[in-house]
């Protein structure tokens, strides 16, 4: 094959190509670490807390997340495809009148966003959202 401009441009987009698609299950194996950190390998219920993401964002840069986890004490989110992966962390003390909070992320392309929640009594709630991204995020 001769190297020709044409032919280093499709070996480098493909590299490219390539580099990202296999970086991906990193950042979600990432995500996993981070969550066993927090809850030490315990069980992970769902129901008990809600997490509202819209399904497309046109901008990737600022993506509205709100969660709501009555009885609990964290709140922690992830987002599966971020360089790292945990974007924020909520703790309420005694005196909060409700255990919601909301906020704006970044988020690099389409992914899921993981809320996991530490109740009162220890045990873990969690809570996702699939977010497709259509513009913008973290590298372009």
């Amino acid at each position: 094959m001769e190297l020709t401009r044409r032919n280093m441009l499709v070996l480098s987009s493909g590299t490219a190509l390539a580099t990202a698609l296999g970086a991906l299950p990193a950042f979600a194996s990432m995500t996993d670490d981070e969550i066993a950190k927090i809850t030490g390998g315990a069980e992970l219920g769902e129901g008990a807390i809600t997490l509202n993401a819209p399904e497309i964002a046109e901008n990737g840069n600022t993506v509205p997340i709100e969660v709501s986890a009555p009885g609990a004490t964290m709140v922690a989110l992830f987002a599966n495809g971020n360089p790292v992966p945990n974007v924020a962390t909520f703790k309420f003390g005694p005196l909060n009148p409700t255990q919601s909070a909301s906020t704006r992320i970044r988020l690099a392309g389409t992914q899921d966003v993981v809320a996991i929640a530490q109740m009162e009594d220890g045990s873990f709630q969690k809570a996702s959202a699939n977010v497709k991204v259509t513009i913008g995020g973290c590298g372009g």
